[in-house]
C-alpha cells in the first residue's frame, strides 16, 4: 500500500479475542467473522489498489444490535469502519487492522412505499436499482443512478452523496433523501429529517449525506420517488475531437437546456465499451456524447431539434436519435458498462473523480493528454459532461514496479488541474483515502479545522472511520487531540502519522 494508514494500536490488537467474544454476545450465530481467510473479501473496496484485512467483521441485523456494537466500541476505545456493498472508488470503506468492520448488508428490506407522498422507506443495504424496480410498475422511479446501481447500496450512496447519469437534472443523493435514522458512536439512535419536504431545526441531514461514515451509521433512509416522465429520448452524437464535444456540452447548457443526462466518452472508451456490449457505437469518432431529454413529447421533440442544431454547429459528424425505449437503453448500456469495459485495455486502472466548470472542459481534456504523455501512462475519459464531473481512468499494470506510484502521481496532477481551473476534488466518489492528502489544495487550515470540529461533535474520540478524508499529518492538531503552542507540537522529535 503506497498510501499510509494510522499505525495499528498494539493494545487493541492484544485484546482481539475479548473484542470478538463481546461482538458475538451482541450478534450471535454467524454474524461475526474472525477467521483470516473469511476476512479476505472485506480487505478492500472497489479501489482495489489498497488492501488491509480488518481485525474482525460484524454483520448486525437490527438497529438495536448496531447501537449495542457502537456503544461497546465507544466504551472500549475500538475503531469502527461502516461498510455497504464495497463499491466505493475512493477507499472510503478500507478497513483498519485494529478496527471492527461493520457490514450493513443484512439491512436489505424495503420497509414502506408511499405513492401518495411519493416516498419510500428503505434499509441501507437495499441496492440503488432495487428501489426503482420496486416502484416502476406504479410509474415511479428513484432518480440517482450511479453506474454501479445494480450493486451499490443506498447506505453507501448516503455516505458518498452519489450521483449518476441523471444527476444533472434531478440532483445527487442529497437532493433525493428526505430523512435518515442514524446511530452515533455512543449508541444513540437519532432521526434526521422525515417524510416531509422540510424538517425542523438545523439541517443535520445535509451534514450526514456525504459524510463518508465519519459521523454515524445509517440504519434507515427515506427517499423521494419521482413519477416516470411521459417521454424520454436520447441523442448519440459523434465528434471529430474531444474539444468540439466539450464545447457542445457548454453550448447546450448556455442555451438554457437542462437535459436529464449528458455523458461523454473519448475514443478509447467508446471502442472498449462497444467491444464489451455491442450496441452500435460509431468507432470513427474522437468523442461520443449521449444527451437524454425527457418530459412531454412535444417538449422533447423541440429540444431534440435544438440540441441537434447546436451539435452540428460544433462539427458533429454523426447523430442518431433513439426511436424507442429499447434503443435509448442501448445508448446508455455502453456508458454504464464503460468502467468494466476498461478492464480490456490494461490489467489495472485508477478511476479518478474531479469536477470542473463546464466551460473548462476543452482546456482540461487537452491538458490531460499532455499529462498522460508526461507520466507515460494511458488515460481514457468517461464523464458526466453536463455537470463537469470527470472520471478519467488511468491505465497501468500493478505488476510492473513503480507503475502504481506513477498512476497515483498522474491522478494527483489531474485533481490539481481540476482545482486550478476552479473545480473541486470530488463530484460523487468522495475523498476517502484516495484524495485525503490533497484536501489542502482546496481547504485552508482554518477550513479543515472547522470540518474537524463537526466530526468531533459527532465522534469526540475519533473512532468512526479514522484515516479517511482528513490529511493524516494534520489530524492530531486539527482535531484538538494535541496541544499546539506558537505553531509547535510537544515532543517534536517523535514521529507523527
Amino acid at each position: 500500500m503506497s498510501l499510509c494508514m494510522p499505525e495499528p494500536d498494539a493494545g487493541v490488537l492484544a485484546r482481539r479475542g475479548d473484542i470478538v467474544a463481546a461482538l458475538r454476545a451482541i450478534v450471535p450465530g454467524d454474524g461475526v467473522i474472525d477467521h483470516a481467510d473469511a476476512l479476505r473479501p472485506y480487505e478492500s473496496d472497489a479501489l482495489t489498489a489498497y488492501r488491509q484485512p480488518p481485525m474482525v467483521v460484524v454483520l448486525p441485523q437490527t438497529v438495536e444490535q448496531v447501537a449495542a456494537i457502537l456503544r461497546w466500541c465507544h466504551a472500549n476505545r475500538v475503531k469502527v469502519v461502516p461498510r455497504g456493498a464495497g463499491t466505493s472508488l475512493s477507499g472510503g470503506a478500507l478497513p483498519l487492522a485494529d478496527g471492527v468492520l461493520m457490514g450493513m448488508a443484512r439491512f436489505n428490506r424495503i420497509l414502506d412505499i408511499d405513492y401518495a407522498d411519493r416516498l419510500a422507506v428503505v434499509q441501507p443495504g437495499v441496492t440503488n436499482l432495487a428501489i426503482t424496480r420496486a416502484v416502476e410498475d406504479a410509474g415511479f422511479y428513484y432518480a440517482p443512478d450511479p453506474s454501479s446501481q445494480i450493486a451499490c447500496t443506498i447506505g453507501g450512496n448516503i455516505a458518498e452523496n452519489s450521483g449518476g447519469v441523471h444527476c444533472l437534472k434531478y440532483g445527487l443523493t442529497t437532493n433525493n433523501v428526505l430523512g435518515v435514522e442514524l446511530v452515533t458512536i455512543e449508541g444513540e439512535i437519532l432521526r434526521l429529517g422525515g417524510r416531509g419536504l422540510e424538517a425542523q431545526g438545523l439541517d443535520l441531514l445535509g451534514v450526514v449525506v456525504g459524510s463518508e461514515g465519519l459521523l454515524g451509521v445509517v440504519t434507515e433512509v427515506t427517499v423521494r420517488l419521482l413519477p416516470k416522465p411521459e417521454t424520454a429520448r436520447a441523442l448519440l452524437i459523434g465528434f471529430p475531437t474531444v474539444e468540439s464535444g466539450g464545447k457542445c456540452v457548454a453550448d447546450v447548457i448556455a442555451a438554457g437546456i437542462i437535459p436529464a443526462g449528458m455523458e461523454m466518452m473519448d475514443q478509447p472508451a467508446v471502442h472498449a465499451a462497444e467491444a464489451f456490449v455491442n450496441v452500435g457505437y460509431p468507432l470513427d469518432v474522437a468523442a461520443l456524447l449521449i444527451v437524454e431529454l425527457d418530459g412531454p413529447a412535444a417538449e422533447c421533440s423541440h429540444l431534440i431539434d435544438e440540441v441537434e442544431a447546436i451539435a452540428l454547429a460544433n462539427g458533429a459528424v454523426s447523430i442518431r436519435i433513439s426511436t424507442d425505449d429499447a434503443e435509448r437503453a442501448a445508448f446508455w448500456a455502453g456508458r454504464k458498462a464503460a468502467f468494466p469495459a476498461a478492464g480490456r485495455l490494461a490489467p489495472d486502472y485508477l478511476c479518478m473523480d474531479g469536477t470542473i466548470p463546464r466551460r473548462c472542459l476543452p482546456e482540461v481534456l487537452t491538458r490531460m493528454r499532455a499529462l498522460s504523455e508526461r507520466h507515460g501512462l494511458g488515460v481514457i475519459n468517461v464523464f458526466h459532461a453536463g455537470d463537469g464531473n470527470l472520471h478519467p481512468l488511468i491505465l497501468y499494470d500493478a505488476n510492473q514496479p513503480g507503475q502504481l506510484a506513477t498512476a497515483e502521481a498522474f491522478g494527483a496532477d489531474i485533481l490539481r488541474l481540476c482545482v486550478e481551473v476552479g473545480g473541486v476534488l470530488t463530484g460523487e466518489h468522495g475523498v476517502g483515502v484516495e484524495k485525503r492528502d490533497l484536501m489542502p489544495l482546496m481547504f485552508s487550515p482554518a477550513d479543515l479545522a472547522q470540518q474537524s470540529h463537526v466530526k468531533s461533535a459527532f465522534d469526540p474520540e475519533l473512532l468512526l472511520n479514522p484515516g479517511k478524508v482528513f490529511p493524516l499529518l494534520h489530524r492530531c492538531a486539527e482535531l484538538g487531540a494535541m496541544h499546539v503552542h506558537n505553531g509547535k507540537l510537544p515532543f517534536p522529535d517523535l514521529p507523527r502519522f
